[in-house]
């Protein structure tokens, strides 16, 4: 299937988040996410906002133990649990088990945004993969590296789970040069697809997706403000939130990437171009969703 598909409003339209069962927390979606380490605690944080602003209801953040008091103090909105953790300041992995039960009680679990590449987190990874059971899942940066050590990981859940690597973290995903997959970033997802059996978000200028059946988007309209740290972390949280509020991973994705493209789009206006935070981006999300199913 070659065809692919701008992301669009109407795009999204065809496609959009159930509504709240109910009017509780938990029908609006319980999100874990599993991220950061002592040197980059600030993707927790991006990550968390960026869940919240999408909707979901109730949220979880599982941090190594240093972190704790002051993720907890900053997202008040959570509860956070603090972990054992690693020489180097990283999530150990004999968390994994605790971790594994937790996922089981959420809608939506996200893990890797902060997160060092190494044993540790590959065996935190795994865990919660195998152990997630009808939760969305959703792969970022340094969890990424689990699937580079088990390719068949993902492939065993009943819906496909969300890759959101850039092009360097997809060229080690491939075993490929970074120029090569800058030179085709479609084909790169596409393979990466095939791969693991994921919904697939190759981030970018230009953002694709790619489905498991083959089915691929593409958003062309973002803005190079997005090119600043911390922007992956919030667009991993905004995919995070939406799984959780029932989205179909596709789904997720697509207005995920259309969300935050767009944020993007007005930041630089009001900013008259570069400059904007990733820490601003998921202000702008609700009204932006809002606007989109009016």
């Amino acid at each position: 299937m070659s065809t692919v598909t701008p992301i669009t409003e109407h795009v999204l339209r065809s496609m959009a988040p159930p509504e709240p069962d109910g009017d509780s927390k938990d029908g609006r979606g319980r999100v874990l996410i599993v991220a950061g380490c002592t040197s980059l605690p600030g993707a927790v944080l991006l990550a968390a906002h960026a869940a919240l602003r999408a909707g979901a209801g109730k949220l979880q953040l599982a941090v190594c133990r240093d972190l704790a008091i002051p993720i907890g103090i900053a997202v008040p909105e959570a509860l956070v649990v603090g972990l054992s953790q690693t020489a180097d300041g990283g999530i150990a992995q004999t968390c994994a088990d605790d971790l594994a039960k937790r996922a089981e009680r959420v809608d939506a679990v996200l893990v890797g945004p902060g997160m060092s590449e190494d044993a540790d987190a590959e065996g935190v990874t795994g865990a919660l993969v195998r152990g997630a059971g009808k939760a969305g899942l959703v792969l970022d940066a340094g969890a990424l590296a689990a699937l580079r050590a088990e390719p068949d990981l993902t492939r065993h859940l009943s819906k496909p789970a969300i890759i959101t690597p850039h092009a360097g973290e997809m060229a080690q995903l491939l075993g490929e040069e970074r120029e090569a997959i800058e030179a085709d970033p479609l084909a790169a997802a596409r393979r990466a697809t095939e791969r693991f059996g994921t919904v697939t978000v190759m981030k970018g200028g230009s953002t694709h997706v790619v489905s498991p059946d083959g089915r691929a988007w593409c958003y062309e309209v973002g803005h190079v403000g997005l090119a600043t740290s911390g922007s992956g972390d919030t667009l991993a949280g905004l995919v995070v939130g939406l799984l959780a509020r029932g989205a179909e991973p596709e789904a997720a994705a697509l207005w995920s990437v259309y969300t935050h493209g767009e944020a993007g789009r007005r930041l630089a206006r009001r900013y008259g171009g570069i400059g904007f935070l990733a820490r601003e981006i998921p202000g702008e999300v609700p009204f932006i969703l809002s606007e989109v199913l009016m």
